[in-house]
């Protein structure tokens, strides 16, 4: 018996040991932290506040139909470096934070997590664009920003004329399909949707990176902000929001089909790939659904641009 609890008591210290190197890793690495990158070139910065009591960090580019450009987590617009200026050549390219994320609003999160809804992240994205002119836009979101895109379209199906989802299949099917190998597959939707602090410390973790690897710019700039213990808790915010309230959202709604062409690209022998019928699954939720396999990985944006880029203008003239 004691035996057990001194192994117990080891294993305990040994996890503590373990999170205190990663959380002063995180420190040391928000210490040493960049000043903010400028505008993509050609692009000007601007801070838009909502209808939602928050500000939104976009910058705005280009010329031509309007284009929405939403990124993951934990990333910021930064992830669309390789592709937003060349889409600017044909049109007017927004490339915004979510709310939570970069230099955008972090909020403190409601008890029902409900100001970190799809809902309200999408309403701040349709308000961005309202405050540049635009009523009607072109929208690409790629991770949690194809999940917001997702909800903008169900709920403002008049302001999206095309829509692009990177390396997502719907959050209502994720969580009402759950298996195993989705688990080991994606393990942070479950540790970050915890109750703060674990799912803060879960956060330290997932942001800290390969040990002895050193960060890349891009890797510099989204921990700026996203690594801050303000930005930690608006991405757990995020999951937990996709694991409760969007899900109620998602279920009032599940007959309701994507009005708009739908463009679907995922990582080819990426988890996507592996686990789902990906066409197949958005084919069920739209109207009019494309898509293929893509190189590039999950952030295929920036392992792959040009070959997304393709795609997009492909999609994006017809």
């Amino acid at each position: 018996m004691t035996d057990s609890i001194d192994r117990r008591a080891l294993l305990r210290n040994a996890s503590l040991l373990v999170t205190g190197a990663v959380l002063a890793k995180a420190a040391a690495a928000q210490e040493a932290a960049p000043a903010p990158l400028p505008p993509f070139p050609g692009f000007t910065q601007h801070d838009i506040p909502t209808s939602g009591g928050v500000t939104i960090r976009a910058v705005k580019g280009g010329s031509g139909p309007p284009l929405l450009l939403l990124h993951g987590a934990p990333q910021t617009h930064y992830t669309w470096r390789d592709v937003a200026p060349r889409l600017a050549e044909e049109f007017t390219v927004v490339a915004a934070d979510l709310r939570g994320y970069g230099d955008s609003s972090q909020p403190q999160g409601l008890p029902d997590h409900s100001n970190y809804s799809k809902r309200a992240m999408a309403q701040d994205q349709i308000d961005v664009m309202h405050s540049f002119g635009f009523d009607r836009f072109a929208l690409v979101g790629q991770d949690r920003g194809g999940r917001v895109a997702h909800r903008m379209v169900l709920d403002h199906p008049d302001a999206v004329t095309r829509v692009v989802f990177i390396d997502i299949v719907p959050t209502y099917y994720l969580y009402t399909h759950v298996t195993l190998a989705f688990v080991q597959a994606y393990p942070h939707w479950f540790n970050l949707l915890q109750p703060s602090p674990a799912g803060e410390n879960a956060a330290v973790a997932l942001q800290a990176g390969p040990a002895n690897a050193a960060p890349s710019p891009a890797t510099l700039e989204y921990r700026r902000r996203n690594a801050t213990p303000e930005g930690r808790h608006a991405m757990c915010e995020d999951y937990r929001a996709a694991a409760s309230i969007d899900l109620e959202h998602d279920a009032a709604q599940i007959d309701r089909r994507i009005r708009c062409p739908v463009h679907v690209l995922w990582a080819q022998d990426g988890a996507m790939d592996r686990l789902y019928d990906v066409l197949a699954i958005w084919r069920e939720r739209g109207r009019n659904v494309t898509g293929k396999g893509m190189p590039g990985g999950h952030n295929m944006q920036e392992g792959a641009p040009d070959e997304v880029l393709a795609e997009l203008r492909a999609f994006l003239r017809a």
